[in-house]
């Protein structure tokens, strides 16, 4: 027997009188505050409950919920509290004390600290083997089995654990699909096998690789496993106050439950962008079409259309290179969007974009279609990018900037254009003041849109679908924006569609960036049988 009788509750009474810190509500998570509150209060009224034998009678549920009393013990908050023993108050650095004063204990480690436990070999094995298992409550509920009960959800204000407990089971389910789970783990293993190996670093750039990799696979998988075991264990707590008639720890578990229905309602977004390059920043760059002077008009409207949109989301936006239309407009421009998963995000635009509308610069009021091209680029960083640039292979030239400029900035030669000889990509930058700071600016363009080249040519190599702009003209848009003879902007790969334009061009791109990726995530997930 795992604890006979009152070594539970003996074991657990020098871990009543733990006080956790407070989280600084200026740096600390809502989410995580509300959560360690949480913990810390199911946490005392198990133990205490425990140690009164006034509930647990379920010996499985006994042990499930004291291995997570440790574990929520062990989290960071935690590591300098004092630890009781003995009627002594002992730091929990104090490793030496807690190793001499066994006394028929071993010591459990976790992180920083360690708390004094019964010594039994098959306690230890029942820890280790928790992460082996798929994550089910004390009577054998998983996820997948909440999935199959097809419990209705409701609304979230409704108290009804079965609803919060089923939208949480498909949303896990739902980023493990977007994750592609299957996929993960076999290469996990693999990454696993390539870092023991004693040669790695003899190449530092693939063994950093490998272990970005590794480190991200690793992150995404503890995170889903994380919501699934905390789900399980909020069910076991609210069966366990039903139990035992307790309205207060029934209501604090449907409360925890709901916090956790809304937390990975986010994460199911961030699901969405699991590329590679999709945590990266990144350039956005507009062109004009066909359409002449209307084209040029309506580049220049797109432009602040995602100028405004990377500024909602909180993006810093830099103006790298901007050449100005003839009478109006832009014939091209290219902005810096600085922020995580702005290409992520971005990437969801690259195409043709198509505007019909009466002109304001037409007379005669007659309605034009114009186009504009929208291209997204990647900034991979120095440790990620794919191209190395020699010096011999660029030509660097140097003009006057254009546009109404100043007393300075078109009085000397500050803008630069670098062309890279082999491959014919050009880079330009004329919006800053010193002919250095252009340089530094078209240079960073340039190794973009080199490494974009590189990472589109890997793609074509392994048959692999890959976005790219066609001709910017009729039948080629991804996305219509019509404000006459009727208002409407529509997505022609999602049939996403809304009847407010104008809230589109002020930068409300979200629902069809959401929509597109959904889509595509979809269909790439049918191409792989998934």
């Amino acid at each position: 027997m795992l604890f006979p009788n009152g070594q539970f509750s003996s074991c657990i009474k020098p871990l009543l009188n733990l006080k956790p810190p407070q989280i600084s509500t200026q740096t600390g998570n809502p989410y995580d505050q509300s959560h360690y509150n949480y913990s810390e209060k199911m946490s005392s009224l198990i133990l205490k409950r425990s140690c009164n034998n006034k509930s647990l009678h379920n010996s499985f549920l006994r042990i499930n919920l004291f291995t997570r009393t440790l574990f929520s013990l062990s989290e960071p908050h935690f590591h300098d509290s004092p630890i009781p023993v003995n009627n002594q108050q002992v730091p929990a650095s104090s490793y030496a004390f807690l190793e001499n004063k066994n006394n028929g204990f071993c010591s459990y480690f976790h992180g920083n600290w360690k708390v004094p436990i019964p010594y039994d070999c098959n306690f230890v094995r029942f820890l280790s083997s928790q992460a082996a298992v798929e994550a089910s409550t004390s009577d054998g509920l998983t996820v997948e089995g909440i999935i199959a009960n097809k419990w209705v959800i409701h609304d979230e204000n409704e108290s009804d654990w079965r609803s919060h407990a089923a939208a949480i089971a498909q949303s896990i389910h739902l980023i493990k699909k977007r994750l592609r789970w299957k996929k993960l783990i076999p290469r996990l293993k693999i990454l696993s096998e390539e870092l023991d190996k004693p040669d790695l670093w003899d190449d530092p750039a693939r063994a950093g690789k490998i272990s970005r990799e590794h480190g991200s696979i690793m992150g995404k998988m503890k995170e889903v496993n994380a919501f699934e075991q905390e789900l399980i264990e909020h069910i076991d707590m609210i069966k366990l106050a039903r139990e035992e008639n307790d309205s207060e720890l029934e209501s604090e578990s449907l409360k925890a439950l709901l916090a956790l229905r809304r937390n990975i309602k986010e994460k199911e977004l961030e699901a969405l962008l699991a590329g590679e390059q999709d945590s990266c920043s990144c350039f956005i760059e507009v062109q004009a079409g066909a359409g002449g002077t209307e084209s040029m008009d309506w580049a220049s409207m797109v432009m602040q259309m995602y100028k405004r949109w990377a500024e909602n989301r909180g993006f810093g936006v830099t103006v790298v290179d901007e050449m100005p239309g003839d009478i109006a407009g832009i014939k091209r421009a290219t902005i810096k969007v600085d922020g995580e998963f702005a290409f992520g995000y971005a990437k969801a635009e690259v195409g043709a974009h198509r505007l019909v509308r009466i002109s304001p610069l037409d007379s005669n009021k007659r309605r034009h279609t114009s186009f504009a091209s929208v291209a997204v680029i990647p900034i991979l960083g120095e440790g990620f990018s794919h191209v190395q640039i020699n010096e011999s292979d660029l030509r660097i030239e140097r003009f006057r900037a254009g546009g109404a400029g100043g007393q300075h900035v078109n009085t000397t030669e500050s803008a630069v254009r670098i062309t890279h000889i082999p491959t014919g990509v050009t880079a330009s930058c004329q919006n800053e003041r010193s002919q250095n700071q252009n340089k530094m600016s078209a240079m960073a363009v340039l190794q973009s849109r080199l490494d974009q080249l590189e990472i589109e040519r890997q793609a074509r190599i392994n048959a692999e679908h890959t976005q790219s702009l066609t001709d910017i003209n009729f039948g080629s848009q991804i996305r219509s924006y019509v404000l006459h003879p009727y208002r409407m902007v529509k997505d022609h790969r999602t049939d996403y569609e809304v009847s407010d334009p104008d809230s589109v061009l002020q930068g409300d791109l979200d629902g069809f960036i959401l929509s597109f990726l959904s889509a595509s995530l979809d269909k790439n997930e049918e191409d792989d049988g998934i």
